[in-house]
């Protein structure tokens, strides 16, 4: 949350697409950072840059300071997809236009709210691999975001089991970045992405961020890095870190 104070972070990375969770929505978020500029705030040492979008993003959501965004950089232009279902909360079908246009499914998976339980229901997620199963069918596509699962959690017979997400999405000629770039298998994730609770290096820490992506996007990935718990957690930014994917333009 207050992104107004922590942009400068954000665009140090050069982001041409940037899913954020915990996000205000754009015309709150705008008022405050033109707001944290007027007052010189400060945030990881870098001074706010006051109106720092440069294309209207999409943002879905109840709660107008903590929602769901996505913004666009260097010509790149999302715009939420049409049949967007709003029962499945958080979960945004984006189109993206620019030097590289693709789909986007853009995840911040709630499973534990609004009814939803492990082991009886399917959770937001595997729903919405369903409900836009024809937005997913057009390539490329990249499903990004905070997805609040792993294996390690999962039990035989749950719906809610981040496997059988996994399994559907191989399926679906999609796979995830992370563990195509490190060779690790799922559930056995050498770096975390949220360090939980405390916010400290020694836990309790997990990895339940993902970046799936179909294979010819894959196929074209030059670069891919989990950023460092100093430069985001141990500064007070975040208690995640960001996973960046750096894809070749053909």
């Amino acid at each position: 949350m207050a992104l107004h104070r922590k942009a400068e972070a954000l665009l140090a990375l050069r982001p041409d697409i940037a899913v954020i969770s915990e996000c205000a929505e754009p015309a709150r978020l705008r008022a405050r950072s033109l707001g944290a500029r007027s007052r010189g705030e400060r945030s990881g040492g870098e001074r706010s840059l006051g109106d720092w979008f440069e294309t209207e993003p999409v943002w879905i959501g109840d709660n107008l300071n903590k929602g769901l965004a996505v913004f666009g950089f260097n010509g790149y232009r999302p715009r939420l997809n049409d049949r967007y279902a709003p029962y499945l909360r958080y979960v945004a079908p984006v189109h993206v236009a620019g030097p590289v246009a693709f789909n986007l499914l853009a995840v911040w998976a709630q499973n534990f709210s609004a009814g939803i339980t492990r082991k009886r229901q399917s959770g937001p997620l595997r729903r919405a691999l369903s409900r836009y199963r024809e937005f997913l069918s057009d390539a490329p596509v990249v499903i990004a975001g905070d997805w609040n699962n792993n294996v390690n959690w999962d039990r035989p017979g749950w719906r809610i089991n981040h496997q059988t997400k996994v399994d559907m999405l191989a399926r679906m000629g999609l796979v995830s970045a992370y563990h195509e770039t490190t060779g690790e298998a799922q559930g056995a994730e050498t770096t975390p992405t949220i360090y939980w609770r405390d916010r400290t290096r020694d836990g309790p820490t997990y990895h339940i961020d993902y970046i799936f992506l179909t294979r010819d996007l894959m196929d074209r990935v030059g670069g891919f890095e989990v950023g460092g718990f100093d430069d985001w957690c141990g500064n007070g930014l975040s208690d995640h870190v960001p996973l960046l994917v750096d894809i070749k333009a053909v």
